[in-house]
């Protein structure tokens, strides 16, 4: 239902010569605890480098994101317990996966938010190099949203970082 929502969305901006934004949501599973440094090197910050590079990129989340500064610290903090099994995991995750800088072993959770692409086929108000009212038409093929695209590059990023701080963890234990 949401996917078709979205589509359907994507398709009456197209329609109207018009584009649109949205968010994305991508969640790294079976990311190992320790990857990452707590200061220079941190696992959120080479994070956001990479996902920041990607064209039409306006916001980043992680975990609990905005809505954490709306919570007291009991409330936003993820208390850890021991499994039957004698596994150390949080019982939540505010932090999304991260705390200090480096995987926790939780989930990692990261919401991105798209502008909308801003080459549009429908007519705009703008000025010329003299100053001169004039009006902007887009010609040619643009993509109504960029969401459907920035999947792959999404998961891409992610994985290349969790990769590099997977091969830096290794080669600081030789």
């Amino acid at each position: 239902a949401l996917a078709e929502a979205m589509a359907n969305r994507i398709l009456q901006a197209k329609k109207a010569g018009d584009t649109v934004g949205g968010t994305l949501v991508v969640v790294a599973r079976g990311v190992p605890a320790g990857l990452g440094e707590p200061v220079f090197d941190k696992l959120q910050a080479t994070l956001a480098h990479a996902l920041w590079s990607l064209p039409a990129v306006k916001s980043m989340e992680l975990g609990s994101g905005l809505q954490g500064t709306y919570m007291h610290g009991s409330e936003h903090n993820d208390p850890w317990i021991q499994t039957k099994e004698g596994e150390f995991e949080t019982t939540s995750n505010h932090s999304g996966g991260i705390q200090g800088g480096i995987s926790n072993g939780s989930e990692i959770v990261i919401r991105l938010g798209f502008k909308p692409v801003s080459t549009l086929l429908k007519t705009q108000d703008s000025v010329n190099e003299a100053g001169e009212p004039i009006q902007l038409e887009g010609r040619g093929r643009h993509d109504p949203c960029v969401l459907p695209r920035a999947v792959p590059l999404v998961e891409a990023m992610v994985l290349l970082v969790l990769a590099d701080h997977s091969l830096k963890n290794n080669s600081a234990q030789l």
